[in-house]
Order: C-alpha cells, then structure tokens, then sequence
C-alpha cells in the first residue's frame, strides 16, 4: 500500500521540511544526520535555509509542491513552530496540499490535538529500536488511537534493520494505516557507528547496507507494508522533484535533462551582436557581465564563426544554482 503522501514523494511533488535538528532519542547508531543538520535549530526548506516564512512558500511554489514532510531532528520538540508551519502551507496551497510529519516520540493527546487542528494530514511514528516487539501494551499502542480519534492518520516508519512482526499486528489490528520500511543506509552522518555496529554496504552500493532486503521474507507481502529502496530515492523521489522544479523555473531556451538539470549556454558577448545575428529576444537573456541562451543555437554560431567563444553550463534548478558542469566552446 503506498499512502498519498508516499504517492507525492515518488512523483517529486513533496517539499521537505526541516525544522529542528534536536531530538531526545539521541543513541540511535543509524541516524542519518550530517553534522550541518545535526543538533541545530535552523530551518530548511528541501536545501534551502529558511530565514523567514517566505522562503518556505517560494521553495514551494519554486518545485510547484503537491504536498510538504516535516522532518527532524524531532519535529514535536518545537510543536508550536511546527504547527505555524502547516498552518502557513495550508493557508497558502488550501487543503489538498498532503502534509505529513516523522517523529520518534509519541507526544501525546494533547500535541495529536494541535497537529491536526493546525492542518497535519498524516503522522509517520518511529519507535527506538530497542522496543521493537515490546510495543503492546505500550505508549506507542495507544498513541496511534489517540491519533486517529484526533483526525489524523497514523502509521509507522522504520529503517529496514530487522523484520518485526509485531509491526504487522498493529496493521492487522487497524491500529495503524500502513508500515513504510526504509532500506537500511549508511550516510556521512553515521558511517562510522554504523561500522562499529557491524554493518557492511552492500556490494555495488553507494548507501544501502547489507542484508536490508531480507526483511522482505517476513513483511514484504503484506499490502499495507511498502519497501522504499535508496535507489528508489534516489533516482526516483530526488530527481523527480528536480525536474519538476526544473520545468517550472526553466526559461524558454533553457534544456531540462532526464536528471531534472538545466542547460543553457553561456556567452561574454553582448546583446546587441545577438541582435544583430537575429537572435530572437525569447533566446537570450542579458545578465552583468555576460549574456544566457540556448546552448544549441550558442553552438551553431561559434561554429560558423559569428561569435569567439562562450561556454555550455549544465546547473541544479535550486536557489543555490549548484554548477554541475561546465563545458568550453571556441
């Protein structure tokens, strides 16, 4: 089963939304975090800081954002800044923008209650790892209730460390909607503890950690249990929100390529040689100190001879307009 905002994610239409790098469960050996993320209280927007509520709208609008995830650090330590921030989403794309938000800790009726008023649609809840088997009976059992009574739809998320059946009862229960299990990654942020932990990559893969899959022979079956691979995130979530901002940013000669990237040439020559090659106003755009266009028709005049040099850029369409490449013509 793959939950609406999961549906949002594979197709690139969820912002992510960081708003606090602390969290209490502070020993998990597998949290992902880098160090520029970990332990801090600034604000991200996908990888745009946030400095003021704006910014979160026009990262939004930027990517054309079918829905938002909140994320942590702990996204229920700074409930009052969390909820402001759905109420801001809401009131700015209406209803149907999906929002859901990931949490390691139950919070309570009372924290249920505000969420759901300020608008959140769904609640994805982690539990330590350490109580895996041990949740009945529990404050992870009645939370999921809570939720629900509260309006909002629960379910859990957990990284693919082992196979737990447990999980499978609460679905079969209908104390939750669905499991997602995440394959089990190394990142920069926790390489070395994983390693000390004993986990190996898997051969072949830049993150995802040996024997993640196996998971799938007890829980992979069950239709309210989704496997999502780090390839699939990746190569799916990732590049699918890049092109989707790519296509609404992009300019009428800017090139977007299968990897959501935007290409354009690059020329120190000035507009007024461009008019004068009868380039079409729509194909060029002037900028301080150099002149922007379609990098085939840049191409076509170097070759023949109407202008010296210029350069092919291929960039990221994010507010940063991270270079990924840049390849000379003269």
């Amino acid at each position: 089963m793959i939950s609406k905002g999961c549906e949002q994610c594979a197709e690139g239409g969820k912002m992510v939304l960081f708003v606090y790098g602390y969290c209490d469960q502070r020993d998990c050996f597998y949290c992902p975090l880098g160090e520029n993320r970990k332990n801090v209280t600034d604000v991200y927007a996908n990888e745009r800081e946030v400095t003021c509520d704006q910014d979160i709208i026009d990262e939004a609008k930027r990517m054309d954002a079918m829905g938002s995830s909140i994320t942590g650090g702990e996204p229920q330590e700074v409930l009052e800044r969390t909820c402001r921030y759905i109420e801001l989403l809401k009131e700015e794309f209406g209803e149907d923008h999906h929002i859901h938000l990931y949490t390691g800790i139950t919070g309570g009726r009372e924290n249920m209650r505000r969420l759901a008023e300020a608008g959140l649609d769904e609640i994805r809840f982690h539990p330590p790892f350490e109580q895996w088997g041990d949740l009945h009976g529990t404050e992870w059992e009645d939370i999921l209730y809570i939720a629900r009574e509260e309006g909002l739809t629960p379910a859990f998320e957990i990284p693919g460390i082992r196979a737990e059946e447990e999980f499978l009862d609460f679905l079969e229960e209908g104390a939750a909607d669905f499991c997602n299990i995440n394959e089990f990654e190394m990142s920069q942020g926790n390489f070395r503890r994983m390693q000390e932990e004993g986990y190996e990559l898997k051969e072949g893969h830049m993150s995802a950690v040996e024997g993640s899959h196996e998971i799938l022979e007890t829980m992979g079956d069950h239709e309210k249990v989704y496997f999502c691979t780090s390839v699939f995130k990746d190569a799916a979530q990732h590049r699918n929100r890049l092109k989707r901002m790519a296509q609404n940013i992009r300019r009428p000669f800017d090139e977007v390529t299968e990897d959501g990237t935007l290409v354009y040439g690059k020329t120190w020559a000035s507009s007024d040689r461009l008019d004068e090659l009868g380039v079409p106003a729509e194909y060029y755009a002037t900028k301080t100190d150099h002149v922007e266009l379609a990098w085939w028709l840049l191409e076509e005049m170097i070759e023949e001879g109407d202008l010296e040099e210029g350069e092919i850029v291929e960039q990221y369409p994010t507010v940063e307009g991270t270079v990924v490449e840049r390849t000379p013509l003269a």
